[in-house]
């Protein structure tokens, strides 16, 4: 790979590792490069950032490396938040207030487990709107949070009591559903 090619990897590594950042040797790791090249790759493309004036940063903190914002545009993110803000919830969010509200209280591997996606992003926004809050640590190895639904989602959603949620639909697979499914089963059989 020449160096660009490894930038272009490095920046994209940086961005996954998200707020945890990553090391050079772990970058050196993922490219098969000894560290010091890594370091080396790593400082040229902060500097590429800088004198491309871009919008995003490479950023040095305790031996990792992270993207972050540009400190001069705070102003436009803090407005980006508050509109966010007054936006209605997303599709996961209201997945996850709803496994939160009928199964509480609940980890997030749980819920994660119920949607089958990652729900991190989904749990934080409904903590910063006031629906959902931490209850505590489950009694298990590594005591993950607890979550639960806060005054504002009973008052949002005009409930006494949790007890006032509507039930949960019982879903029975009837005949044709069930004809459909056999015949997807048996097409993705004959396929492979």
């Amino acid at each position: 790979m020449t160096r660009d090619e490894l930038k272009r990897v490095i920046e994209g590594c940086i961005f996954v590792s998200g707020s945890e950042g990553i090391d050079a040797p772990a970058l050196a790791e993922t490219l098969d490069i000894d560290p010091q090249t890594a370091l080396e790759l790593v400082y040229e493309l902060q500097q590429q950032f800088k004198d491309e004036q871009r919008g995003l940063q490479i950023i040095e903190l305790g031996g990792t490396f992270q993207l972050t914002t540009r400190l001069e545009h705070a102003p436009y993110f803090e407005k980006l938040a508050i509109a966010a803000s007054r936006a209605g919830l997303t599709q996961a969010a209201l997945e996850t207030l709803a496994i939160i509200a009928y199964k509480q209280p609940i980890t997030r591997a749980e819920i994660e487990d119920i949607r089958g996606v990652r729900s991190e992003k989904s749990i934080q926004t409904l903590i910063s709107r006031g629906l959902a809050q931490e209850q505590g640590r489950a009694e298990v190895i590594g005591r993950p949070i607890l979550y639960g639904t806060t005054r504002e989602f009973m008052e949002y959603f005009g409930l006494k009591q949790l007890d006032d949620l509507p039930p949960l639909p019982s879903y029975t697979l009837d005949t044709e559903l069930e004809n459909e499914v056999e015949f997807l089963f048996q097409k993705l059989q004959n396929e492979t």
